[in-house]
């Protein structure tokens, strides 16, 4: 249809127009993109655990027990034990009394937000939440209010003049998925304490990356039994697929029996459930796991800021590199890409218009020489293209 093509034709006049790029091999420190190996500096995989002999044997057993696909939903026919098994322990992490599975980070944000509040309610949302939370604070009929990044005095604002409602659920990302920053949650818990509101929190960039052993940025914090609501993903530290909310035992029996997501998808499969439970277990047997992380974020952070790059100031495995012109950013990927190094341009609408960036992020199986290369990459590259404002 003419429509199309007029929609399409205007987002590559905007230069907003994507396309995928095929992978051809593991989520691997190096690897195969049309044909060629590159060094990965874009995935999530950030402990590296999807590679992971130990792991991949876990979930072969599990296949040959209890084969593919898991047949129904959570309150039909497909809840197996494993997925019981893998809420006990996600609860034993998070020092929660309870947890449940979804099936994507997406469908917990916007199952536990249209569970908890509703059009008597006010949420008040941090500006550079994931878009996942957006959604979910639409999809509840809650009053919807933003206050500026990381802005406490908006925060304390708003809490006094909503007063008014029934109830008031403070969220914010754990990690901001784009800057890498953390939201300051010992001043939220702070507010919400002293104007009676809940917390909830979406950690799926500090889980795996964040805390003594790797619990995320309530662990990092010291806030154990201060947040009302966490919520995680099983897709990236830990190497498998799908999300989960961690909470009270009541919140939890809320909403196995109210959230829409949760109710009407069929089940994650066992296999990949049994992946989950492999990452999580192995995590906490492999310390060593997350020195070795930390190792190359500083390695990189510290090279890349030798070179001359602009980067945000990030505390996580996200290392935003700011260009401003989404035309030079999508430039300077692409050169990086054709000298080895797959390392994405964000653009708008991800990002506010004047702030494009490079976002590299960093796997704890890199290896020293795996670094080294790529940091020799960016500097020949920012000498060639003369691209850093």
């Amino acid at each position: 249809m003419n429509f199309w093509n007029q929609e399409l034709s205007l987002l590559k006049a905007e230069g907003l127009h994507r396309e995928l790029k095929r992978l051809e091999s593991s989520q691997s420190p190096r690897v195969i993109i049309d044909n060629r190996e590159v060094i990965m500096l874009a995935s999530n995989n950030y402990l590296g655990l999807s590679t992971e002999q130990e792991i991949k044997e876990a979930v072969i057993r599990v296949i040959q027990k209890y084969g593919t696909g898991s047949g129904g939903s959570r309150l039909t026919t497909g809840n197996y034990d494993l997925h019981e098994q893998l809420e006990k322990e996600l609860a034993d992490f998070k020092n929660t009394e309870d947890a449940l599975v979804f099936n994507t980070g997406y469908m917990a944000n916007l199952g536990v937000l249209a569970t908890v509040v509703g059009s008597e309610d006010v949420i008040i949302s941090d500006k550079l939440n994931h878009a996942s939370i957006i959604d979910g604070c639409r999809l509840s009929k809650a009053k919807f209010l933003v206050y500026k990044h990381g802005n406490l005095a908006r925060l304390e604002n708003i809490l006094k003049r909503s007063s008014k409602y029934r109830r008031r659920l403070i969220v914010t990302d754990g990690v901001f998925s784009m800057d890498g920053d953390l939201a300051p949650l010992p001043e939220i818990v702070e507010l919400a304490e002293k104007y009676q509101a809940l917390v909830m929190v979406d950690d799926a960039h500090g889980t795996g990356v964040l805390g003594a052993k790797g619990a995320g940025t309530i662990e990092h914090f010291g806030l154990e039994g201060k947040i009302d609501i966490q919520v995680g993903t099983l897709s990236k530290a830990l190497a498998a697929e799908g999300g989960f909310v961690a909470g009270s035992k009541n919140l939890i029996d809320l909403l196995r029996n109210k959230a829409r997501s949760f109710i009407y998808s069929t089940a994650l499969a066992p296999a990949t459930i049994a992946a989950s439970l492999a990452s999580l277990r192995y995590l906490q047997s492999h310390p060593e796991l997350l020195k070795n992380l930390w190792r190359n974020i500083n390695l990189l952070k510290d090279g890349l800021e030798d070179s001359g790059y602009e980067l945000l100031p990030s505390n996580s495995a996200i290392i935003p590199i700011m260009i401003g012109d989404r035309e030079k950013t999508m430039e300077l990927s692409k050169a990086l890409l054709v000298e080895g190094v797959l390392a994405p341009g964000i653009r708008p609408p991800t990002v506010a218009e004047g702030t494009s960036r490079i976002r590299v992020t960093v796997m704890a199986s890199h290896s020293v020489t795996d670094i080294e290369e790529v940091l020799d990459i960016f500097a020949r590259v920012r000498r060639e293209l003369k691209l850093i404002r």
